[in-house]
């Protein structure tokens, strides 16, 4: 590669490092495998800079080499993931009404994550975390629309039916609307 492409790569690596590790976080539930995930992809993306520039869009290009990193280590592996309870760069997550997540909060979330097989928590970290649409996230799992959409539902399912076993458990009565 030339300077001027060692640069311009340098500059996407550095801008977006820290959106790549939270994205290997979310799938791999572990701050050093996310990081070895994620270094793994931009060397992968160095390698074939010329090609992931003509690609449009370097952002998604990377995300899907984060993603099938992730899968192939998962598959040679078969590593057991443990989620921590603290998700990286949380400072600036809240509420819709502008509440910041506590940390009780946070590790429901992560409790729920952890309930989910990986390929429903890839869908719902892409589709509901980082806001892809549904034909963005079909594209960065290789995989269909409906895919997205039954695993999505599925995955919704099953953190809906984990959040009333834990109301219940707390006495918490769900009614629509909120809680009685």
């Amino acid at each position: 590669m030339s300077t001027g492409s060692d640069e311009e790569f340098d500059g996407f690596m550095r801008g977006r490092w820290p959106a790549m590790v939270r994205l290997a976080y979310a799938l791999t539930g572990d701050a050093g495998h996310a990081e070895d995930v994620a270094q793994a992809a931009f060397a992968r993306a160095y390698a074939s800079w010329d090609r992931v520039r003509r690609a449009g869009d370097p952002d998604a290009y990377v995300r899907r080499i984060v993603i099938n990193e992730h899968r192939s280590r998962f598959r040679r592996r078969r590593v057991a993931e443990d989620l921590r309870g603290d998700l990286a760069d949380t400072a600036d997550r809240e509420h819709p009404g502008g509440q910041q997540q506590g940390p009780e909060e946070q590790q429901a979330l992560l409790d729920a994550l952890r309930s989910l097989g990986p390929r429903q928590r890839a869908v719902v970290v892409l589709r509901y975390w980082l806001d892809l649409s549904e034909a963005e996230t079909a594209a960065a799992l290789n995989c269909s629309v409906g895919t997205v959409k039954s695993q999505a539902s599925r995955a919704l399912a099953t953190l809906r039916k984990s959040a009333a076993a834990d109301d219940r458990a707390h006495g918490k009565d769900i009614v629509e609307g909120g809680l009685r």
